[in-house]
């Protein structure tokens, strides 16, 4: 099976999706930190917003990936 550039875009925009998932994550909880939560709590708000913006990524890559 040959790797194409189809497969590497696809591939390429995986990893930007879950690079940016990554930065949203850090900065909720650094914001969630900087109000005063609890660093648990600033765990839990950042994995939120990670799971959210890999859903929303995904979901578009699927939807546009074809």
């Amino acid at each position: 099976m040959t790797f194409g550039t189809h497969d590497a875009l696809i591939a390429m925009a995986v990893l930007v999706a879950l690079l940016i998932a990554l930065l949203c994550a850090v900065v909720a909880g650094v914001l969630a930190r900087a109000d005063g939560a609890t660093i648990p709590g600033a765990f839990s708000r950042a994995g939120v917003a990670f799971a959210a913006t890999m859903g929303v990524a995904t979901g578009l890559l699927t939807l546009f990936g074809r």
